[in-house]
């Protein structure tokens, strides 16, 4: 049974169909302006061209938060898609069940099904991009909360820190995101299409500044992970997002503070991929929790 996945990212549109066993069978993209309308098109259109007789359902991860039961985009960030009836239109556009969640959520369904949370239970997951997305893994279940629980992007890290989309300050999606990463590589002089890989090189080498810069990034999402373990005491901590990898590496800078709060803390093993086949996966269960 196949499945189109879904991934709307802050910046990227994922679409692909999806095998049983999580083969990626054929894929489109394209990028998103932040208008939620045209976003939807997107969605339609991408969908349209991949869909089959044998598609079973489409699976749509959204950047922000998601009621599931009631199939409702309640907030997003850079792209909110609260203000457009996203699974309705899809589901009257093409014809199938449309199943909605936090892409977060659809990632870690992903690895653990197929990827770095193969063989655990209790997982924590950040997914760290244009924003940074949370999910916790509990009991083999996808911890929902009374609806949008896993918004660990959220988690204060800085009292006096800079204001959030989400109304508070100092978020750790302020700090140690993709969007921040590019504020801290500005307010360094550098050009701006400054890589992180660049910066793990320079610190590598002696550079102190860059190694400064990638502490600054890193050390607010290490106090984050911390309060994820104290809290949820998981199995391991997943990092996935275009820049998962790259903030694993630079954790190594700012190791945990206390020996009560660590845990195993790996990359995502499935990339860009993980949001489609998490989505395609949900959709052919006909429900998200595992």
């Amino acid at each position: 049974m196949e499945a189109i996945g879904v991934d709307v990212g802050g910046t990227n549109l994922r679409v692909a169909r999806v095998g049983a066993d999580g083969a990626i069978l054929a894929a489109r993209s394209a990028r998103t302006t932040g208008d939620p309308d045209e976003a939807l098109a997107q969605i339609i259109a991408l969908s349209r061209d991949l869909d089959t007789p044998a598609v079973a359902g489409i699976g749509i991860g959204i950047p922000g938060r998601v009621d599931v039961a009631a199939r409702r985009v309640l907030s997003g960030g850079f792209l909110d898609l609260s203000r457009v009836a996203l699974a309705d239109d899809v589901e009257a556009a093409l014809g199938k069940r449309v199943i909605l969640d936090s892409d977060a959520n659809l990632a870690l369904l992903a690895e653990w099904r197929h990827g770095a949370a193969r063989g655990a239970d209790n997982v924590a997951m950040l997914t760290i991009g244009t924003g940074i997305g949370g999910a916790a893994l509990l009991d083999g279940r996808i911890l929902r909360g009374r609806r949008s629980a896993g918004q660990f992007g959220h988690l204060t890290v800085d009292h006096a820190g800079l204001a959030c989309a989400c109304g508070r300050s100092g978020c750790v999606e302020t700090t140690s995101s993709g969007t921040a990463l590019g504020r801290l590589v500005a307010e360094a002089g550098l050009p701006p299409e400054t890589r992180v890989e660049a910066l793990q090189a320079g610190a590598d080498q002696g550079d102190v500044d860059a190694r400064d810069l990638l502490l600054r990034w890193a050390g607010p999402l290490r106090d984050a992970i911390d309060s994820l373990v104290a809290a949820l005491d998981p199995e391991r901590v997943v990092l996935g997002g275009g820049l998962g990898a790259a903030a694993c590496r630079a954790l190594a800078l700012a190791p945990a503070r206390s020996p009560w709060y660590q845990a195993p803390v790996v990359t995502a093993q499935l990339g860009d991929t993980a949001g489609v086949i998490g989505a395609a996966w949900a959709a052919r269960q006909e429900g998200i929790s595992p």
